[in-house]
Order: structure tokens, then sequence, then C-alpha cells
């Protein structure tokens, strides 16, 4: 039987949404998959990704046969798989997160060019 779910829209830290993705996995027997087997799968989603973009801003237009999806679909796809390999694996993606951050911030502190605070627009 086929059940409707409303959503709740509210906006979610990484960490809530890791405790949700958990609350869905855990529900099944099966679990999460190997994490070879879930990087597998974010692999075919990413090419999910790619085909969609290929097809948006690429020379390659969809055939009249292929069903419309869109980005965000694709990219959400994405995260889910990449929430259950964090998970998986028990890494905080918040943390995570400020990690590549702070990499970012010092390794690449001068790397490109920056926005004068007269170019901004509001």
């Amino acid at each position: 039987m086929e059940r409707n779910v409303m959503y709740n829209m509210a906006e979610k830290s990484m960490a809530d949404m890791q405790q949700e993705v958990h609350a869905y996995i855990s529900q099944f027997k099966e679990g999460y998959f190997s994490p070879l087997a879930m990087m597998a799968r974010l692999t075919e989603e990413m090419g999910e990704l790619a085909r969609e973009i290929n097809h948006f801003y690429g020379e390659k237009p969809k055939k009249q046969s292929e069903e419309a999806k869109t980005m965000e679909q694709e990219i959400g796809d994405v995260l889910f798989v990449m929430i259950c390999l964090a998970n998986s694996l028990d890494i905080n993606l918040e943390e995570s997160f400020r990690l590549v951050m702070t990499k970012f911030q010092n390794r690449d502190k001068d790397r490109w060019t920056k926005i004068d605070e007269s170019e901004e627009t509001t």
C-alpha cells in the first residue's frame, strides 16, 4: 500500500539530515550498503546528474522518450547517498565541512582574484 507523506520543509542542519537518513535506513533489516557499494551508487548518481547538466547546458538534448528530471532531484540523490556513506563510516558531515572550509580558506586564500567592495552588487 502506497502512502503519501508530507515532508516538513523547515530548514535542517546537516546533523538533522544525517539523523533523518539514519532513521529512514534503520527501519530496514538490510541497513546501510557496504562502503564500496555506496561508492558505486554515488558514482551512478553523479552520472545521472552529469547527464541532466549535459541536457540542460550541453549540446545533447533529451530524447522524447526520456522522462524529465530536475538537477535539484539529482543533486538530492547525490546528497542522500553521500549522507548514507558518511553515516555508515560514522563521519560527522558538519565537522567534515568545517575541516574542508578551513583548508580552502588557508590554502586558497590568495589563489583567485577577490572582488573589490566597489565591484560588489546588491
